[in-house]
């Protein structure tokens, strides 16, 4: 059974972040920023439903889905692009694959004690 994620997690540290940007092909201008930010995560998990809203002193985003169905995200506000997304389990690990015109773009959520970390799906390695 998958861990309840909800909390509100503090940014902590980052590791390998400039590589992880660069692998998705973010632009430049946006990986500088994105290096800047400590954004901060709260997320409310009630069964399948969830909203992940990453915080920050620049810009806030909020994410709302049902994990399993897929759905149209638009990150319009984040990097320019509209994809569909579907969010699902792997083991106790929350991952998000994006499909549209940037191909290997998702992340992979998942707690360690009280500590929640953020990753690229395996399938992006």
């Amino acid at each position: 059974m998958p861990p309840n994620l909800t909390g509100y997690y503090r940014f902590v540290s980052q590791k390998n972040m400039e590589d992880y940007l660069q692998a998705l092909n973010i632009s430049m201008p946006l990986r500088k920023i994105a290096l800047l930010l400590k954004p901060d995560k709260e997320i409310d998990h009630q069964g399948n439903h969830m909203i992940v809203k990453t915080l920050s002193t620049f810009r806030n985003y909020v994410l709302e889905f049902e994990v399993g169905v897929e759905f149209e995200e638009d990150l319009s506000i984040m990097d320019g692009r509209k994809c569909q997304t579907i969010v699902t389990w792997e083991e106790e690990q929350l991952v998000c694959v994006q499909k549209g015109e940037v191909p290997n773009r998702g992340w992979r959520h998942w707690l360690e004690g009280e500590n929640l970390y953020l990753g690229k799906p395996a399938a992006m390695s």
